[in-house]
């Protein structure tokens, strides 16, 4: 009798832990793809912080792009604040595009 409810038991917690995992609200799934898009780009500190921040507002749409769109955003922003144009800005794209 213990044996059987303490299976019960158990099947009720895991049951009652799974449906909560599998049922992510909308800003749950945005935080795992901003996460993503983080990890991809391998952003630390503050550059990950200010990214999460900009990702996860209401009104971005950065949580629907993919992760290549995500790079090209960063390496386009990047070159812009570096003031970069002509050669020096294909030079710097091609190699920001390609780093992993």
């Amino acid at each position: 009798m213990k044996s059987s409810l303490l299976a019960l038991l158990a099947a009720s917690v895991l049951f009652a832990g799974g449906a909560s995992a599998a049922e992510k609200t909308a800003q749950q799934n945005k935080m795992t793809l901003c996460n993503q898009h983080a990890s991809t780009q391998s952003l630390s500190g503050d550059a990950r912080k200010s990214f999460m921040r900009d990702c996860l507002k209401k009104d971005s749409k950065a949580g629907s792009m993919t992760p290549q769109q995500m790079k090209m955003k960063a390496c386009n922003t990047e070159a812009g604040s570096k003031n970069l144009s002509g050669d020096a800005r294909k030079t710097f794209m091609s190699s920001c595009l390609k780093k992993s």
